[in-house]
């Protein structure tokens, strides 16, 4: 098993390949996470979504096929009745800036102002033409909330085409795990669950798992203080401010990483109730929640794979 440890998307990525030719593959994945970013990154003024948001309320414009996807995947999921994802916050997020040192917060009358341009129903798409229109000038799409799930998955493909017996993917909050793990008697995976409140490294969870990913959103991740009062980057598509929760941390366990994208988005915000009531009826996906006052709540399914948990808070 050979790894490899790069900075990029933000994060801090870990790939880990079991094959005779592992070093080459490594590069390979390598060149091709280059390509993703290239074709999905907001922050890349060059990036082919930026040319899509440049181009708002001017004209449509043709797009590869994955990014028309991962759009196409967004929209649905941003427009769906009580989801709290919303690929077209982006101009909200740039003005709060959470995650950057210029971090800050927007005035009422701005936040009201940028609210009229994150209606993801004004995305227009063209499934013939594969094209991109946003509606009005201002849009921004942000795949930040889906992109590395859908990359993930996209890398996992990529193990296959290349017969690695075995990998694992971690692009900083989502782990991919491929194969049969060549440090485990069983085969399977241990993937750690961050703890909300302590730092990284510390786990509330152990979480065995055997081609599936693992995607974690949580409140701890980024964020800044402000006049004594702390603001979490994860907004909320109605009010524009940073979403009010009794959840400290969501993991989504799935087959598809972009699905544990999909439903960290869309739930956060809910009670761990309704995170789990809905997760039980999505096929192939399951949950942990953490709140802020340390409750553990998780899928029934998963109680044979939560090899350890703690309480102590």
């Amino acid at each position: 098993m050979q790894s490899r440890e790069i900075h990029m998307m933000g994060t801090i990525i870990q790939l880990s390949v079991q094959h005779e030719y592992a070093s080459f593959i490594l590069n390979e994945l390598i060149i091709r996470l280059n390509e993703y970013e290239k074709r999905f990154s907001a922050h890349d003024p060059t990036s082919e979504l930026m040319q899509v948001n440049k181009n708002a309320g001017i004209k449509p414009v043709k797009v590869h096929p994955t990014l028309y996807e991962l759009i196409k995947i967004g929209k649905i999921h941003s427009t769906a009745a009580n989801s709290s994802l919303n690929i077209t916050i982006g101009p909200l997020v740039m003005a709060w800036r959470i995650g950057f040192e210029d971090a800050h917060v927007p005035s009422e009358e701005q936040i009201q102002s940028l609210l009229t341009k994150t209606n993801a129903s004004d995305i227009i798409l063209n499934d013939q033409e594969q094209t991109v229109f946003l509606k009005h000038p201002g849009m921004f799409i942000d795949l930040g909330a889906l992109a590395k799930g859908y990359i993930a998955d996209l890398l996992v493909h990529d193990l296959e085409s290349m017969d690695a017996q075995a990998g694992l993917i971690n692009l900083g909050g989502n782990v991919m795990t491929y194969g049969r793990s060549p440090k485990q008697e069983d085969g399977q995976w241990r993937v750690g669950i961050q703890h909300p409140f302590l730092p990284r490294g510390n786990y509330i969870a152990v979480l065995r798992a055997f081609n599936q990913s693992v995607v974690t959103s949580g409140v701890y991740e980024r964020k800044f203080t402000m006049n004594n009062e702390t603001y979490h980057h994860i907004l909320d598509p109605q009010t524009g401010y940073p979403i009010q929760s009794e959840i400290a941390g969501l993991t989504v366990v799935s087959k598809k990483s972009v699905d544990g994208e999909i439903w960290t988005g869309r739930l956060f915000g809910k009670s761990p109730c309704e995170i789990m009531d809905t997760l039980d009826q999505v096929e192939d996906v399951a949950g942990i929640v953490v709140t802020m006052s340390g409750e553990l709540y998780y899928s029934e399914s998963l109680k044979p794979y939560l090899i350890e948990t703690s309480s102590s808070f």
